[in-house]
This record gives structure tokens, C-alpha cells and sequence, in this order.
């Protein structure tokens, strides 16, 4: 199979179901700042503490992406066709902040604002969490063109305070402080 088609060479690209739209659509934007998210934490995989146990749960983070990707890429009135193909994992929103409540219980007290830093894992997660929060900005955008499940923008905001929280964990376990921001 060949990964090149030549058919994007006019600045366009086909969402599922055949239509085509510009490469800058906000609905390419949004889903592929979610591609871009799930590279970083591809590397972010690589860096993260046992301690931490985040590692299984990132694939599963990564996966999630695909499938929310996969909704963002198709216009509206293809997203019946996709509800029995493509599902987030079994991480809801609850699970989401309970894990955020156990991660922040493995930092110190949060008594200032926190400049991205520290240790590799913990930049990472940072660089995720700002990824994080585009593509949420991205698909709230695209929702004032096109109707955009409300469980997407919910899940991409709480993520987004996850990955603050991962990073905060990170460095506590490998002992590296945050880095406050003294203003």
C-alpha cells in the first residue's frame, strides 16, 4: 500500500464519507492537533516514571485520540455511520479526575503557579497539556460550524488537567521540584 495518493496536492483533503475540504478547515485543524497530541505523548511514554503508572493508561490516552480524531473527521451527517466503529475507552470523565486527585496527592501543595519544567516527563506532559488545550479551543471552534459531541470538548478540557496533574507527579517522583513562577 502506498501512504502517498497525490490527491491532497491542491490543498485539499477527503473526510470520511467523500467530501473534500481545504487542509485548513478548522475541522483538519482540530483533528489533527489531536495527531499532533498523540505524537508528543508517544514520547512522553518514553520518559514517564513506573511510579507514576501512567504508562498503560497513555496507550490507552493515545487510542482514545484516534477515535476522537476519527469523530472530528467526519462531517455530521456521517457520525451515525461511525458510533458502532469507533469508541473512546472505558476512562470516563469520574475516572479521569480520580486519577487527577491521585497524581496531585504525589506533589507537593500547589501554592503557586507553575512554569513547565523539571524533569523530561514532566516537560513533556506540559507540552501535552498545551496540546491538549488547542485541540479543545480547535473543536469548540469547529462547533460553531458543525454540530461537535459535547463529550469531546468535556473530555479534551478534563485530559488537559490531567496532564497538568501527570506533570506536577513527575517531577515529585524523580525528584525534581516545579518550577515556580516568581512574578
Amino acid at each position: 500500500m502506498r501512504i502517498y495518493t497525490r490527491n491532497g496536492d491542491q490543498g485539499e483533503t477527503g473526510l470520511f464519507g467523500g467530501a473534500r475540504v481545504t487542509k485548513c478547515h478548522p475541522r483538519l485543524e482540530a483533528y489533527g492537533t489531536l495527531d499532533e497530541l498523540n505524537s508528543v505523548i508517544g514520547i512522553l511514554c518514553l520518559h514517564v516514571s513506573p511510579a507514576s503508572a501512567v504508562s498503560a493508561r497513555l496507550e490507552d490516552i493515545q487510542g482514545d485520540l484516534f477515535a476522537l480524531g476519527a469523530r472530528l473527521a467526519a462531517p455530521p451527517e456521517q457520525q451515525p455511520s461511525l458510533s458502532g466503529k469507533l469508541t473512546q475507552s472505558t476512562w470516563g470523565i469520574s475516572d479521569i479526575e480520580a486519577d487527577i486527585d491521585r497524581l496531585m496527592q504525589l506533589a507537593p501543595a500547589l501554592t503557586s503557579f507553575v512554569l513547565p519544567g523539571g524533569c523530561a516527563a514532566s516537560a513533556h506532559a506540559h507540552w501535552a497539556r498545551t496540546l491538549c488545550r488547542r485541540a479543545e479551543r480547535q473543536a469548540v471552534a469547529l462547533s460553531a460550524l458543525a454540530p461537535v459531541d459535547p463529550g469531546i470538548l468535556v473530555y479534551l478540557n478534563r485530559l488537559s488537567d490531567w496532564f497538568f496533574a501527570l506533570a506536577r507527579a513527575e517531577n515529585a517522583l524523580q525528584g525534581v521540584p516545579d518550577r515556580q513562577w516568581n512574578p
